[in-house]
């Protein structure tokens, strides 16, 4: 018997591999330092693009400040998700519209929005797209500004909307005519809009923020 095979397997087994597992540990730390470092940028960056998007959206509004700090929303097996609600202001302070960040799934992975509507949240002003990654050529052309899809929410009430395959994209109702061969893609942002519009609204109105 070798004096390998006399030993004991698992104290053999530290001794050859304390190398790769002090790897290991070191590139886990330098990863973990590496996504703190990032965090505060990538945190800085949805900002600017929040404001981007709903200043698009509310072309009239000049800033953008905090009104309800987390409207906790059901999404659904359980978990919520906390909605930051922001008033848009022209130059004279005054009350342009609402503007928010929500979520859901799409057909490759989440799909993140910015929702604006009027000032008495009555109307929709529209949606922004501030993260996903749909199938290029179907599903992306959500992020498409004034195109087909986008168009149909401006001006649309704030109500249950409902998808259809057939019907007038050009007609202002709470129908929502889907992208050919991205269904399920449009369905998750009509989804996005019915999981969260309507509490936003009813938690607003408990604050009376609402007119």
């Amino acid at each position: 018997m070798s004096a390998n095979e006399s030993k004991n397997p698992v104290l053999f087994f530290l001794q050859e591999s304390w190398l790769l597992m002090a790897a290991a540990i070191v590139f886990g730390a330098l990863l973990a330092s590496l996504n703190a470092a990032w965090q505060p940028k990538v945190a800085q960056n949805e900002i600017n693009k929040f404001s981007v998007l709903a200043g698009g959206l509310l072309t009239g509004a000049e800033q953008f400040k905090t009104a309800l700090e987390a409207v906790p929303v059901d999404i659904g097996k359980g978990k919520t998700y906390a909605v930051e609600v922001k008033k848009g202001l022209d130059a004279d302070g005054k009350l342009v519209g609402w503007a928010f960040v929500c979520e859901g799934s799409g057909f490759a992975d989440k799909i993140k929005l910015v929702i604006a509507t009027d000032a008495a949240f009555e109307t929709l002003a529209g949606f922004g797209v501030l993260a996903s990654n749909e199938t290029p050529g179907f599903g992306d052309k959500i992020n498409i500004e004034d195109g087909f899809y986008q168009s149909q929410f401006k001006a649309a009430p704030v109500t249950e909307l409902e998808l259809t395959k057939i019907g007038d994209p050009e007609k202002v109702d709470s129908q929502i005519v889907s992208i050919t061969g991205a269904t399920v893609t449009s369905e998750a942002v009509v989804n996005i809009f019915n999981t969260f519009l309507l509490p936003v609204k009813e938690a607003m109105q408990e604050q009376n923020l609402l007119q």
